[in-house]
């Protein structure tokens, strides 16, 4: 990605865990992945995002499903990725060529 086209893009996180429990989790992966994460991560613990985008995950006590999305500045969702085994997730690269796409 181009420099400009870095600085139109954001990347939050959002957890139904609590700020601490999140600086924890981030912690863990900046030391696994011997790097930096230079986006936040947003509490949801009440649900609201969650059950906004309809990924709560009615067996899993609370917990969502992974779901990643594009959103453009207008907040329309140009492209998702919802999977109900959390182990699956979109690579980055996947996630760079949906990106690209919204040009």
């Amino acid at each position: 990605m181009t420099k400009d086209e870095k600085e139109r893009v954001q990347i939050l996180a959002v957890s139904i865990d609590s700020h601490e429990d999140s600086k924890k989790f981030v912690q863990k992966l900046k030391e696994r992945f011997a790097g930096d994460l230079d986006f936040p991560m947003l509490e949801d613990r009440d649900h609201k995002v969650i059950d906004r985008y309809g990924i709560l995950n009615p067996d899993g006590k609370g917990w969502p499903h992974p779901a990643t999305y594009l959103i453009d500045q207008r907040g329309i969702v140009r492209w998702k990725f919802i999977e109900v085994d959390y182990r699956k997730r979109p690579t980055n690269e996947q996630i760079l060529q949906e990106l690209l796409k919204l040009k």
